[in-house]
């Protein structure tokens, strides 16, 4: 009992010094002051502007009722406590006091999590892409099993998501995927997430059932605000091109050329868009993809250059293997950047990813 009591008094140690670092008060000023911004005329004129505002207040509505929460949750976990030394408990009771104390350690790891979340584009939306890597048909599957995997961490987070574009492999799976997700600190959660995946399996494509090895990589970049000018592109750099979408889009994409492709003349640097009902969201979804992809292409060029400077020897980014998921001859997920592990890899393929994520935030 003495120890439910201390990780009680840990969890309200850490609790308050969550509310002197992101300071419940100011958050309180500061969805007064945007909430007031919803009421004046012209609010929805610049749409983009009106959807982060809302989005912020969203924000600040659940951080404010978790202070609120977490304090009676363990203010009434204290009580139980208190309870059980006098009185005691059922072992039913003693074992939801244990479920409950570990419940509100995770929703404290979730908001201490944004004490880490301060780059420049962290609060931004995101691009991420999957790419089948070495293993044919088992790498496409491999694919779509990531694909699923951070669809559904995004369904947990309650975040916007939209395809951009989509290929599908030659008898299963995906060659590639491109995903737009909009939310609360999109980037932030997901930029860490980038690198090469590893798989391993008995494989469903054999008769044998032999175990296999799967690589895919995936991508995470930033949705760069349309007034940031770190990446400015002119009208004449760009060539326009408009075919027939082969996407899920329903008849129209396959009769009306709505698909996009857009090429920055300057770089080379060519994307497309083909799944959106529409050309003209085709066109932005994949301008949103180009301005980004420029923006990785100039963070690459100075990491480059200064690692000249330094003399170094950095590997490139699709041979660095940052997780590994063995599904056989045993069952496990680790991270090999932080070292977190789970036995339970069915839980994480469904979308938990906080601890790891999490994880990431504090050590990368």
């Amino acid at each position: 009992m003495d120890k439910l009591k201390d990780q009680l008094n840990q969890l309200n140690s850490r609790l308050q010094l969550i509310k002197q670092r992101l300071n419940p008060d100011n958050l309180q000023v500061e969805l007064r002051e945007l909430e007031a911004k919803t009421m004046k005329e012209g609010f929805w004129n610049n749409s983009r502007d009106a959807q982060n505002i809302m989005r912020r207040i969203s924000e600040l509505q659940d951080e404010i009722q978790s202070f609120t929460t977490l304090d009676k949750d363990i203010s009434d976990a204290m009580a139980l406590v208190d309870l059980a030394i006098g009185d005691g408990l059922k072992e039913d009771e003693m074992a939801d006091l244990s479920k409950e104390i570990n419940r509100i350690a995770g929703v404290l790891d979730r908001i201490e999590n944004k004490l880490f979340l301060n780059g420049k584009y962290d609060k931004e939306d995101a691009v991420l892409s999957i790419h089948a890597g070495q293993g044919g048909t088992e790498a496409m599957d491999w694919t779509a099993m990531l694909l699923r995997m951070y669809l559904k961490y995004a369904e947990k987070r309650r975040w916007k998501v939209e395809m951009i574009e989509e290929l599908p492999g030659e008898e299963a799976g995906l060659k590639s995927a491109t995903l737009a997700m909009s939310g609360n600190y999109a980037y932030g959660y997901l930029k860490h997430e980038g690198g090469t995946h590893r798989l391993v399996r008995l494989s469903p494509f054999n008769a044998d059932q032999l175990r296999q090895t799967s690589f895919a990589k995936v991508e995470v970049l930033p949705q760069l605000p349309e007034e940031d000018d770190e990446v400015m592109i002119k009208d004449d750099e760009i060539k326009f091109e408009a075919f027939r979408s082969s996407g899920h889009g329903g008849q129209n994409v396959n009769k009306v050329s709505t698909a996009v492709r857009l090429t920055h003349l300057p770089s080379g640097i060519a994307v497309s868009c083909q799944e959106q009902r529409t050309q003209e969201q085709n066109r932005k979804l994949a301008m949103n993809l180009l301005k980004a992809k420029l923006w990785e292409s100039k963070q690459r060029q100075r990491q480059d250059q200064k690692a000249e400077i330094k003399g170094e020897n950095i590997l490139p980014a699709w041979g660095t293997q940052i997780r590994s998921y063995v599904l056989h001859p045993y069952k496990m997920v680790k991270d090999l950047r932080t070292k977190v592990e789970s036995s339970d890899p069915e839980s994480v393929l469904d979308g938990d990813l906080d601890k790891f994520i999490g994880e990431e935030l504090r050590v990368l």
